[in-house]
């Protein structure tokens, strides 16, 4: 019989870096055993033995048949591993049968033997053939097939008994293949085109074989093959099952194996991706309902968002450079939020600090980090000449993510979905994630301001996105253990040592955008709007800038919050902050439209207005403050979609309502008067139909959103 094993000794020949070599002699040393091999040109080399035994570089020439890995059968585990459990049980009564025969016991050992084994007819004195006679007549077969089965379970056992089954061949086996190649590649020719019928891919690939080959010289399948053929190539290249869309990503896929990028700590990759929201937001500035773009950034290691921006219609560069603002600035955590969802300022988690309470302070939204690699797609405002400037003078890498391949960021786009399966769905204005999900009329549902949406996610983050495991983040150490993007970010600190914090909170100034003006003595102007404070130069001193205006400095100016602008002292390098002269007036941030949108009203309404009538009739008329109540927001709803207010459907939004966001936008948290006692009439300020109709006439808010994408 022959085995697995083969010896080593003298003589044992091997083939050693493509050339045969023979062992002429075995050395025990004190390095360990080695051998002396001499080639076909008498030449000696002496190596190890367990280089000989385990190198790459060496195989053994065996002298005698056996068992090898590139035997044509196959291994014992796929064959079995093929039959269900009927097949299964027969082969287990086969083998019974055969080792009834080769031993006179069905289990094979005397030791387990039944009360009749051994059988007469069976038994060690009864010779081979006879054992085998009485076999195939007790079965009902033939001898032939009993030394068949015999023969099969000395050589492999139970998996020689296993019935024989042919490789399944294509079914297009009887197609030519010049046929078959021509009709994949009709099928890819349609990936990037509508959906075809198979008639008309089977009726072009005909037509493509006879102006290629010649009439009559490939033979044409019949419709009803070229129908089956058809359906083994949809597995190669899907084309005609799938949505159309589908199929791209599928033929887009890269044809090398499969790779990713592997963070190891927190702030190794910042992945950075915009999208449209598919929930309808209302614009306290314009009274209309507009579609809102979403930017995000996510830290890789622990999933965690460090940055949420939202903005009507489209992202622009500013967007993009506030959401990386925010990496080094996080945002404040709001008053009302729940202790687990907020962040200490010092970014160090409470569970290794041994005073909590008295380090922890106010808190912040999402821990401040400083990434290493942004991780972007190609959009223009992603690329911008400022973002990458100031990103290389941090030594901060920007890595592009391919054309069309979403998976490069496949944790912040699944973040997307689960923003829109755990909360936008449950929000009134939900269109759906496509035109095909989308309700009746959703724009008229369209209930939370922009502000407040924006509110309403990051509090939604931060409370159960944050808290919440998440099946991607594991340690190899315990697969079974599913972390939340709070906790995989402590165990990310624990296991780097260290978080990679913003050195100077400043830094984060320099993705501002930059206005270039010159100081006069009251201050500085930019855009009709007077900034001063203390750290300005004289006025009258030479810039030592060369900038676009005669004797010009810069200035970093947020456009989201024009109420105050930052100059770094030439002298010191320290930043100082400028206040607007008519911020008091506003008590809140007030973004550079809301300004231009304010200014607008102004002048239709008053003869000469200035930007402190302008912003406290904008404040008046839409009550944009903290105070904004649910009776105010029905009566804006009201004259912009002569409609009431819906309200949210409780038995889906029970964890969305619960947010402090969600219940202050409801006016749920206000129960008063007006809302106790729906007869009462609640002054909303000078709001009448005259006001509204000059509205009409203004010009489109929007009409130049898109100018930067």
């Amino acid at each position: 019989m022959s085995g697995a094993a083969t010896r080593i000794g003298v003589g044992t020949r091997f083939c050693y870096d493509g050339e045969s070599v023979e062992v002429v002699e075995m050395a025990a040393t004190t390095a360990g055993n080695e051998v002396v091999l001499k080639d076909g040109r008498g030449r000696l080399l002496r190596l190890s033995l367990k280089e000989l035994l385990f190198s790459d570089r060496a195989a053994i020439s065996p002298d005698s048949p056996g068992p090898s890995a590139d035997d044509e059968g196959e291994i014992a585990s796929v064959v079995l591993g093929q039959l269900d459990t009927e097949e299964r049980q027969k082969v287990l009564e086969r083998a019974g049968h055969v080792r009834e025969v080769l031993t006179g016991f069905r289990s094979g050992s005397r030791e387990l033997a039944a009360d009749d084994e051994p059988k007469a007819a069976y038994a060690m004195a009864v010779p081979m053939e006879a054992r085998k006679a009485a076999k195939a007549t007790e079965l009902g077969v033939t001898v032939r097939t009993i030394e068949r089965w015999v023969a099969g379970f000395l050589q492999h056992g139970e998996a020689g008994l296993a019935p024989r089954r042919m490789r399944s061949e294509r079914s297009q086996t009887s197609v030519d293949d010049r046929w078959v190649e021509t009709a994949v590649e009709v099928m890819v020719e349609h990936t990037d085109q509508s959906r075809p019928s198979r008639t008309m891919v089977i009726d072009r690939t005909r037509a493509r074989v006879i102006a290629r080959f010649g009439e009559g010289v490939v033979p044409q399948p019949s419709r009803a093959t070229a129908f089956r053929l058809l359906e083994e190539l949809e597995r190669r290249h899907p084309l005609f099952r799938l949505s159309t869309k589908r199929n791209r990503d599928i033929a887009g896929r890269p044809e090398g194996p499969y790779g990713k990028l592997r963070p190891t700590r927190p702030g190794e990759y910042l992945l950075m991706d915009s999208t449209r929201l598919d929930v309808f937001a209302f614009d306290p500035l314009t009274l209309k309902w507009v579609q809102a773009e979403l930017s995000v950034g996510m830290d890789w290691y622990t999933r965690c968002i460090t940055g949420i921006r939202l903005t009507p219609v489209s992202t622009k560069a500013v967007d993009v450079s506030a959401v990386l603002f925010q990496s080094f600035r996080p945002r404040p955590a709001g008053r009302d939020w729940p202790r687990h969802a907020v962040w200490p300022e010092h970014g160090i988690p409470r569970t290794v600090l041994v005073d909590v309470e008295g380090a922890t302070g106010p808190g912040l939204a999402s821990p401040p980090l400083v990434p290493e690699t942004l991780v972007v797609d190609h959009g223009k405002v992603y690329v911008s000449e400022h973002l990458t400037s100031v990103c290389r003078r941090m030594g901060i890498s920007i890595q592009p993510a391919r054309l069309r391949t979403g998976r490069d960021k496949g944790p912040v786009e699944r973040y997307f979905r689960t923003l829109r399966e755990g909360l936008l769905q449950v929000l009134p204005g939900y269109k759906g994630p496509d035109i095909h999900s989308r309700g009746e009329s959703p724009e008229d549902d369209a209930f939370f301001f922009l502000d407040e949406l924006e509110a309403i996610i990051r509090e939604w983050t931060a409370a159960v996105y944050h808290c919440r495991p998440h099946s991607s983040l594991v340690d190899p150490g315990l697969p079974g253990l599913r972390m939340s993007s709070a906790k995989m970010f402590e165990h990310g600190m624990a296991r780097a040592g260290y978080i990679e914090a913003p050195r100077d909170r400043d830094l984060a100034y320099e993705f501002l955008q930059t206005k270039w003006r010159t100081v006069q003595h009251y201050g500085v102007e930019i855009g009709r709007r007077r900034y001063s404070g203390p750290g300005l130069p004289e006025p009258g001193v030479r810039s030592p800038y060369d900038s676009p205006v005669k004797n010009g400095w810069p200035f970093q100016v947020d456009p989201d919050d024009i109420t105050r602008i930052y100059f770094r002292d030439p002298a010191t390098r320290a930043w100082r902050t400028l206040v607007w002269e008519h911020a008091p007036s506003a008590e809140m941030p007030l973004s550079e439209d809301a300004l231009t949108f304010a200014r607008q009203l102004a002048a239709s309404k008053y003869r000469f207005p200035d930007d402190r009538l302008a912003v406290a009739d904008l404040l008046e008329r839409w009550n944009l403050g903290l105070g904004t109540t649910i009776a105010e927001r029905r009566m804006a709803l009201r004259l912009s979609r002569e409609q009431a207010a819906i309200e949210l459907p409780v038995s889906e939004a029970e964890t969305v309502v619960s947010l402090p966001s969600v219940r202050k936008a409801l006016g749920q948290d206000e129960q008063t008067a007006e809302l106790r006692e729906p007869d009462v009439v609640t002054e909303t300020g000078d709001d009448d139909e005259a006001d509204l109709e000059d509205l009409a006439g203004e010009d489109d808010f929007y009409a130049d959103a898109l100018e930067d994408v």
